[in-house]
């Protein structure tokens, strides 16, 4: 018996000598991002890495693959092999727009497994304080009055800021219009000096800045963290669009495989620091399991592709 719990002790002395137990000699496995290191998309790819790569003991990293507003990341990880190696950490654009808006995208929707969302975050109408604009109300009357159109700004061409804009604009018969920059810090910019006078956007410029201010939600209720916010549906427009981060394997992963990163997620959902990380990039954390985000992208998905259709938004050749 002593030396049985001598050996217990010594073997304990030897765990903590080594420090925590050293990750599996195998493969290194890869979260592929269409973002630059700093990105919100990179930031919290690399949460997730770091909680893969502690729950399954594995080697886990970040691969950025910026360009072609995400489709480059997105063929990556659509060819790669489906053993669950290689996932990709994408926003709605280039799983729901881009293979219907570009004229050769190179893979469809489908050609990617949902595993799960992490956070999601309605976009939100804004204007500069020196616009005078302050209701919807505002914005119709000054939209339908002036003999000139409006403009509205976006990061792009087939940006979802630049879809719900387009939506907004044939629901309540106002010409709205685009011009596209290459950056929020450009439309910024625009805002200021009066280029544009509408934008779309995720509400975080309106919360780090008070020269801008918010008009309305893209959400069908008010928001618990905005509850002074009016929404589009309150003004009669049944305007909803979120932008979302999600998990995605290449179609032909076994569902084992799927559940597996999952349940992974779920867990990494609920870890302090990844919560402080969503917090600090104002992007809190709403977890959706992978039946329910695949509700959502299908959803998202036959959404944008009316929206390009219809409006012959379709990329030129």
């Amino acid at each position: 018996m002593q030396l049985s719990a001598l050996r217990a002790g010594l073997l304990a002395l030897l765990v903590v000598a080594l420090g925590p137990t050293p990750l599996r000699a195998q493969q290194v496995n890869v979260i592929t991002t269409s973002f630059g290191p700093a990105a919100a998309s990179d930031l919290i790819s690399r949460l997730l890495a770091t909680e893969f790569s502690q729950q399954f003991n594995e080697n886990w990293v970040v691969k950025n693959i910026v360009g072609a507003a995400g489709t480059i990341a997105a063929n990556e990880v659509v060819r790669a092999k489906p053993d669950g190696s290689n996932l990709l950490l994408s926003p709605i654009g280039p799983i729901t727009v881009q293979p219907y808006f570009m004229r050769n995208a190179g893979y469809r929707t489908e050609d990617l497994l949902p595993i799960c969302m992490t956070t999601r975050s309605p976009l939100v109408l804004m204007a500069h304080k020196s616009s005078g604009l302050t209701t919807m109300a505002e914005v119709i009357s000054r939209a339908r009055g002036s003999s000139d159109p409006m403009n509205f700004g976006s990061t792009g061409p087939g940006t979802l800021p630049h879809l719900s804009m387009v939506t907004f604009s044939r629901m309540a018969g106002v010409p709205l219009v685009h011009i596209a920059y290459k950056g929020p810090s450009e439309v910024q910019l625009a805002l200021e000096q009066g280029g544009v006078q509408l934008y779309a956007d995720l509400p975080n410029l309106v919360l780090n800045d008070p020269a801008f201010r918010a008009i309305a939600v893209m959400a069908p209720a008010r928001l618990e963290r905005y509850p002074d916010l009016p929404t589009f549906r309150e003004a009669g427009y049944e305007i909803d669009f979120s932008i979302w981060l999600g998990l995605f394997a290449p179609r032909g992963t076994p569902p084992a495989i799927v559940a597996r990163y999952e349940g992974a997620c779920e867990r990494a959902t609920r870890q302090a620091a990844v919560i402080l990380g969503h917090e600090r990039l104002q992007m809190p954390i709403t977890y959706r399991n992978a039946k329910t985000f695949a509700a959502i992208v299908q959803a998202d998905a036959e959404r944008n592709r009316s929206i390009v259709e219809e409006g012959n938004l379709r990329q030129a050749e």
